[in-house]
Parts: C-alpha cells; structure tokens; sequence
C-alpha cells in the first residue's frame, strides 16, 4: 500500500487501493463469464431451423434476468477488490466460496426466471416447471434459491466486514468509513430477503408459493432506500467535518477569543 493515499485515483470519493488485478479477481471474473456460460449451454442446442430459433428466443428474457443478477454480484465484489485491495487467507477463503457459490445457484436462478416470465406471458416466454412436478419439487426449488441468494450475499458482506475490521491498517478516512458501513447495511438486504423467501417456501400454501419469488422485488424499493439514507448520512458527516475544520482554524479561534472578552 503506497505511503501517500491521497495520491490514489478515486471512485466517488473513495481512494481505490486495488487498482492492479489480482490473481483471486481474475479468477473471480473467469468463474462468472463460466456461469454466464453455462446459462446459454443450458439453454438450448444452437439452432439449426428457424422454428428452433424462434423457440430459443424464448428464453432470451430469463438470459437477461440471470445476467443481471449475476451482474449486480459481481460488480460487489469488483467494487470490493478496488476499493481495498484485499487478498489475505481471509479474503481469498470467502471469496473461494463465492466461486462455489455461483457456480450452484445459476441453475435454480434460471429455472425461477424462466417460470416468472412463462407465468407473466401466459407460457408466451419462459419455461415453465415440469407438469410432474409434485409441491415438495417445487418448495425444494424456491429454498435452494433462496439459500443461494443467502450465501452470495452473506459472502460480499463479510468481505466487506473484513475491509472493516482493518480499517486502521486500510487507512480508511471518515468518509471511507461511512461508505463501508453502508456497503455492510446495503448487502444485508438481500441477505434478508433470501431469509424470508426461505421461510414462506416452507410454510405458505402450495397455492401461494409463488410468493416466495415475488418477494425479492421489495429489494427494488428497499435498496433506493437505503442509497438515499447512506447519502444523507455522508452528506451530515462532511457538513459536521467542515464544521469541525472550521473552527479549527486560527481565524476563528481569535474572533471566538474576543468575543470573550467582550
């Protein structure tokens, strides 16, 4: 780590520790194009007519859908590696189990997307479950999904915790501080929501299961929430910093001393 942080580029405000790639990010970055991979392996043969092609077409929407999620993972444990440059026995321990993690979840990820939009477009898009599937299938589906989601999250959150507890080795500044603790807050989100997916897949009725994917959409109003708190809060911090500069100064020490006296 250079002597002079202050030297470092910055990512909104955030002096970047990890500008080089590591050996573990690149190995990060090859598990995820793999899962990526695997999503259109799985999909289907490439076509050969065009009724093939049509029917490979409806697949694109639960492409996108896993692509994305898999996106949002992956840019945390980017912004991770950045920001702190981490790759202790720790560090790479999680993030090892991240690989794991991926790897496992990107199968019930596309079997829950592919039902989604089959439901959403009257079976226009989509694949829908198995008509032999028996509702113990079905709630096994939604609970290893969910234990999926789980995990992954629980994993960038705990990186980021083990940036926390070396903050004092990191260096970190107050404004660093703050946004380390949001990046904790923001990942327990879905770490919550995988938690009360996982219970409804074992106690609603057979006929509401569908619920317990419907309920990860709450995480697109819950995390704009939080974004907004975590400014407001970085916005408090840096007006009671420059108040605290401010008074700092020996300007204001000689006006605060005469208003003493007088």
């Amino acid at each position: 780590m250079p002597a002079d942080l202050d030297a470092l580029p910055r990512l909104r405000g955030f002096r970047l520790r990890g500008m080089e790639m590591t050996r573990l990010e690149t190995f990060i970055d090859a598990a995820f194009a793999f899962a990526i991979s695997m999503l259109v392996i799985a999909a289907q043969q490439i076509p050969d007519n065009i009724q093939a092609l049509l029917a490979a077409f409806k697949n694109v929407p639960t492409f996108i859908c896993s692509i994305a999620v898999l996106g949002i993972f992956w840019r945390g444990h980017w912004l991770w590696s950045r920001r702190y440059g981490l790759e202790d026995g720790v560090s790479i321990f999680i993030s090892w189990a991240m690989i794991v993690t991926i790897l496992i979840l990107i199968y019930p990820l596309k079997a829950i997307f592919g039902a989604m939009w089959n439901f959403l477009s009257n079976g226009q898009v989509g694949q829908p479950f198995s008509l032999h599937t028996t509702e113990a299938q079905a709630r096994t589906i939604f609970a290893i999904y969910a234990l999926g989601l789980i995990a992954i999250s629980a994993e960038i959150l705990l990186l980021n915790l083990r940036a926390w507890q070396l903050r004092e080795a990191l260096r970190l500044n107050a404004r660093e501080r703050l946004m380390t603790q949001g990046e904790l807050t923001g990942w327990s989100i879905p770490v919550s929501g995988g938690i009360v997916s996982l219970v409804l897949s074992f106690t609603l009725p057979i006929e509401q299961i569908a619920w317990c994917g419907w309920v990860y959409f709450l995480m697109a109003i819950l995390v704009p929430i939080q974004r907004a708190w975590r400014r407001r809060c970085a916005a408090r911090s840096m007006e009671r910093g420059a108040g605290c500069e401010e008074q700092d100064k020996p300007e204001s020490r000689i006006v605060n001393r005469g208003s003493l006296k007088r």
